[in-house]
């Protein structure tokens, strides 16, 4: 620096670029007390050296200014170095946080395959992928505390959707019983009679006709847009789960879907079930329970795609309806373990 008696202008411009400096570097947001000191700093190294030319010549001491912007440059060089590491250090957390993110999403989709659709959770996964694409946005925009914000709700989402799988394979063991159950006694009973009768499984995406107790033929399958749950109410897209009958032939031309067979959903079980849903609040005290469950034509899509129907082909159909008629026995269970 010059000597006591000339103003330390250098080091007033020097700490100002180390000040803006600071700022380009983030250091406003990221490390705010040491720039606002910084800044201070500035300011009172100006005001010092302003003061001192107002006095006279052999009064003048500018070496408090200098030093005073010496500690202004330093501190803002401090300012720059502690948001460097804010953001080199923030960039490799959620650097990191995505990375495990991203994992989780491949193994879920891997894992589950299809079944994300099948357990209603394919909107968790899609709402966990759009949060780790949005956490990258934001990233690139040093916006680190949203970045981060979006990554947990990515993850967030994904722990829902786990607990709803979690939830539905608790629900399944819980009930495969009760299927095994259905199908049994509708062989039993098809066998004592030497009747026709048919059993339907979801999951296999089959339908099977048999006649005293023994296996006639079987039937590609779809089912409900909803088909891996049981039927809670009008307009779910899920199809009935349960012991009916066939109540009523729809003939070519009397059927939306080529031909029909019509069954009796809702039976008294459907009806229990659906007012101890309402009571309970899992669905709402609104809700119709819903009717017009048919094994119908048009099927053949490779898709679910009913309102809670059975869909064949329109082959198949013709060939069901040869065998079978009003009363004809119809169980529907979501998996059957054992038969056929």
């Amino acid at each position: 620096m010059a000597g006591c008696q000339e103003p330390p202008s250098a080091s007033l411009e020097r700490a100002k670029k180390a000040l803006e400096h600071a700022s380009n570097m983030g250091a406003i947001k990221y490390a705010e007390t040491t720039y606002r000191s910084a800044e201070q700093l500035v300011q009172q190294g100006w005001m010092e050296m302003a003061r001192q030319k107002g006095r006279l010549g052999p009064f003048r001491n500018f070496k408090p200014a200098d030093s005073i912007l010496n500690l202004a440059f330093e501190t803002a060089n401090r300012a720059t170095e502690e948001a460097s590491t804010y953001v080199r250090n923030s960039e490799a957390l959620i650097q990191a946080e995505r990375t495990t993110l991203k994992s989780e999403l491949s193994e879920w989709k891997e894992g589950l395959n299809g079944a994300l659709s099948r357990n209603k959770v394919e909107h968790y996964w899609n709402a966990a992928e759009l949060a780790y694409r949005t956490s990258e946005i934001l990233l690139n925009n040093r916006e680190f505390d949203e970045a981060r914000k979006m990554v947990a709700e990515g993850k967030e989402s994904l722990k829902k959707m786990a607990e709803m799988i979690t939830a539905y394979d608790n629900d399944d063991s819980s009930k495969i019983h009760i299927w095994r159950r259905w199908v049994a006694e509708t062989v039993e009973s098809s066998r004592a009679s030497g009747r026709y009768a048919i059993i339907v499984d979801k999951s296999k995406h089959r339908t099977y006709l048999i006649k005293g107790g023994k296996l006639i033929h079987t039937y590609d399958s779809e089912f409900g847009y909803n088909p891996a749950h049981q039927k809670m109410f009008s307009g779910d897209g899920a199809t009935p789960e349960g012991k009916y009958y066939i109540t009523e032939e729809k003939g070519y031309g009397r059927s939306k879907y080529y031909k029909a067979l019509l069954i009796n959903y809702p039976n008294a079980s459907d009806k229990v079930r659906f007012e101890e849903n309402k009571r309970k609040g899992y669905i709402s005290k609104r809700a119709r329970i819903g009717g017009l469950i048919e094994i119908h034509g048009e099927g053949g899509k490779g898709r679910d795609w009913t309102e809670g129907c059975v869909a064949l082909t329109n082959k198949d159909m013709d060939h069901l309806m040869k065998y079978v008629g009003v009363g004809t026995p119809v169980t529907i269970v979501r998996r059957s373990d054992r038969w056929p």
